[in-house]
């Protein structure tokens, strides 16, 4: 009986793949790894579905503390649909850390809890292939640390906010609040 089980669970698998395959945006079609974790996971798996708020981020900004509202965002809307991502990126000299000391900074200065992914390239011909497709559809890459893209539930990108739109900015809070 268990080995009937097993095989049954084994067939149904590639359907399930293929039927979440299908309903995918291809913008989060894509793995990561999460900030210190030894293997990626797909981000269509984990956030399809979801308003995401993808911001690339940097230590030793003058933006970095911008780590506090965004954590006020993820806390004050999470229940309701909204899921801030943080990627950390050294494309404009201001990370210089390894992921582990990245991970301590911000959990221990500014108590994030939000998923932060790996430390990556945002921008140019290096850039990591989710940020590749954020910047096709937005019309360009990020212009600096602490720029965010908001995505709706289908996982297209709606909005770009400079790096000066802090967390709390009320046309942030408002295009958050239209999608949720």
């Amino acid at each position: 009986m268990r080995l009937l089980l097993l095989l049954a669970a084994l067939c149904a698998a590639p359907m399930t793949w293929a039927a979440s395959a299908e309903t995918c945006p291809a913008t989060l079609d894509v793995q990561a790894r999460p900030l210190t974790a030894r293997a990626a996971e797909s981000l269509c798996a984990r956030y399809a579905g979801q308003v995401l708020l993808v911001v690339n981020t940097a230590s030793q900004c003058g933006f970095t503390p911008q780590y506090d509202g965004l954590e006020a965002l993820y806390q004050r809307y999470r229940g309701r649909g909204l899921v801030v991502l943080g990627f950390p990126s050294n494309d404009f000299a201001q990370e210089p850390g390894q992921e582990q000391e990245i991970a301590g900074f911000c959990r221990l200065n500014y108590g994030v809890n939000f998923p932060m992914y790996e430390k990556i390239h945002v921008t140019g011909a290096q850039a990591h292939p989710f940020y590749q497709r954020l910047a096709a559809q937005a019309g360009g890459y990020p212009e600096w640390n602490f720029y965010k893209y908001l995505l709706d539930r289908k996982g297209q990108v709606v909005a770009r906010f400079p790096s000066q739109t802090r967390p709390d900015d009320p046309a942030l809070i408002a295009a958050i609040e239209k999608l949720l």
